[in-house]
């Protein structure tokens, strides 16, 4: 299992628009092969920073299989002009969970 990591800088004054189109945006990534779960939160100190953490069964489940579905394109098509700038995406094995 892997976990996607994505700090989302949204742009100042589309967060409640953000949060709208991220609410229908999640049933297509949750409908994804590999899909275990996600998490969306939003910084307490920047209202406009919020952490997707995204949990795949194989880094491919996101990589090859999300990113090159039609799915993709329409998760692009809600989401990708609310940010600024672009996110960086990162991935990471779990070391410890407690």
């Amino acid at each position: 299992m892997i976990l996607e990591h994505a700090l989302l800088p949204v742009k100042p004054g589309r967060e409640e628009e953000f949060v709208t189109a991220f609410d229908e945006a999640k049933q297509i990534i949750a409908s994804m092969p590999g899909f275990v779960s996600l998490t969306l939160s939003r910084c307490q100190e920047r209202p406009s920073a919020f952490l997707l953490l995204v949990e795949w069964e194989t880094l491919e489940d996101h990589t090859v299989g999300f990113r090159g579905s039609d799915e993709y394109q329409q998760w692009r098509a809600l989401l990708h002009d609310f940010y600024d700038p672009f996110p960086v995406v990162e991935h990471f094995d779990q070391v410890f969970s407690l």
